[in-house]
């Protein structure tokens, strides 16, 4: 980690760097200029090199604040956002709410830090740049294997709930393998568009898809309901946590509605396109106000509509038909939502393999050879992950638990007390910023902690079963 005098030599620059000119800000560590920002040399370069790089620096910065609010919209709330009312069975209905409420707030404000964070020092083009800051270049690299492996596996996992989704529409299991692999055909073919206000666009489609599968899931979820002998009243949700219920079986529960407030992950990528970076907070408010209630309205209501029996995606527990129907449209959300994991860590890597040339910019006939070649190898790695591997869905709860902790939670709290806090953290104005960043690092810390532990305790539970059958049968 870096020390305090280092710190203090970090100036921020006035303007976004673009090809003709180097950042004014320093990099922590051993780092040079050129490993951080987007240094370009004109030397050498002829007039088409030129027009492509003007090009390019106008293509990639066209994201508005509205734009921005629908990527991060369709980047957290996804099919996932529908596990909330199993959380809520066995949390019970004050802990759900509070604890949904309240994890929100505190994952909107380490999402604001993130965006103090990319204004103070604008060369942050991705999140591991934030990683060599605070790190080092050690932290570069740790931070950067973190970052691709979150964005492979979370597109990996939208691959699987492709296959079952068009599993549950065809009513036929025995061709797995086959939806899965047109999952990822589908999800590489979207994530092709290499600009997040072109995705933006799709985004648009995403939310009116999720709120309408949400919106369905709600309505024949309470009809259910109500035609039961005694209707709505006589569903025995419980007030309280259900009886016996584990440290694990409570804190996975808690790292559903965690994981649903994951979207800081991709912010600085998105906020490297802004046309006005400091429009961000305008996004940041409405999505955090948006997921807060969306989240408690449909764990709390699917929750007292079906009881402690309610299945995980919620979908599942309005009936064969309307799931199909709900399913079918919440097509968009499965293959829209993962795509963009796939164009946010493409853009990293492509980025970084090509910062020195206008190969970056995608508006070449060789950018797009490589941006197209880089999109299909990354599809075909999660897809082997996720088809291959026989526990991914633990092995994602576990890499999820180690690494979303700490870019939605303990890194924004670091940045605030290493590169943002102005003056001693007792005085002021920084008195209660700093009791609120060290409630945003302690809610990091607990669920990198308790989170790794309570998806190691399921995996466990899971295996123990087939362990103990293969035991008898030898």
């Amino acid at each position: 980690m870096v020390t305090a005098n280092q710190a203090m030599d970090i100036r921020p620059s006035e303007k976004k760097s673009t090809l003709f000119e180097a950042p004014d800000s320093a990099v922590m560590g051993s780092a040079s200029e050129d490993e951080v920002g987007e240094v370009r040399a004109t030397a050498g370069m002829d007039d088409y090199e030129k027009q492509k790089a003007a090009e390019g620096e106008a293509h990639f910065h066209r994201l508005g604040w509205k734009r921005l609010t629908i990527v991060l919209i369709v980047t957290a709330v996804a099919l996932g956002s529908l596990s909330l009312p199993g959380a809520f069975a066995t949390l019970g209905m004050v802990a759900g709410v509070i604890l949904t409420v309240g994890i929100g707030l505190v994952a909107m404000y380490a999402s604001y830090v993130v965006g103090q964070m990319k204004l103070k020092y604008p060369h942050i083009s991705h999140y591991t740049d934030a990683g060599r800051m605070m790190f080092g270049n050690i932290g570069y690299e740790i931070v950067s294997v973190m970052f691709v492996l979150q964005l492979v596996f979370t597109t990996g996992s939208h691959v699987l709930t492709g296959a079952i989704m068009f599993g549950n529409l065809s009513e036929n299991g025995a061709c797995t393998i086959v939806f899965t692999v047109v999952s990822a055909i589908v999800l590489f073919l979207v994530a092709i568009p290499p600009s997040f206000s072109e995705m933006a666009v799709l985004g648009y489609i995403d939310f009116a898809s999720i709120i309408a599968a949400i919106f369905i899931t709600i309505v024949a979820t309470g009809v259910r309901a109500g035609e039961q002998a005694g209707g709505v009243s006589s569903v025995e949700w419980l007030v309280w946590p259900k009886e016996n219920v584990t440290l694990a079986e409570a804190f996975i529960a808690i790292t559903n509605i965690v994981f649903a407030y994951s979207f800081a992950l991709c912010q600085f990528s998105f906020m490297d396109e802004m046309h006005t970076p400091s429009d961000y907070d305008k996004a940041i408010v409405t999505l955090g106000v948006f997921e807060i209630f969306l989240y408690t309205l449909t764990g709390s209501l699917v929750y007292a509509f079906v009881g402690p029996d309610v299945k995980s995606p919620a979908l599942l527990s309005a009936g064969p038909v309307v799931s199909k129907v709900a399913f079918g449209i919440a097509i968009p959300v499965i293959f829209i939502s993962g795509s963009i994991n796939t164009t946010v860590v493409a853009r990293y890597i492509h980025g970084r393999v090509f910062k020195r040339s206008i190969i970056r910019y995608v508006n070449t006939p060789m950018g797009w050879a490589t941006w197209i070649g880089l999109d299909a190898a990354i599809t075909l790695l999660s897809w082997v992950i996720a088809s291959a591997v026989p526990f991914f869905s633990d092995l994602l709860a576990i890499t999820s638990a180690l690494f979303v902790s700490g870019f939605t939670f303990y890194f924004p709290a670091i940045m605030w007390f290493m590169f943002i806090r102005e003056g001693s953290w007792w005085r002021g104005r920084n008195l209660l910023l700093s009791a609120a960043n060290a409630l945003s690092f302690a809610v990091g810390v607990v669920v990198l902690g308790v989170g790794t532990y309570a998806s190691i305790w399921d995996i466990v539970s899971s295996a123990a079963p087939s362990v103990c059958w293969l035991l008898n049968r030898g």
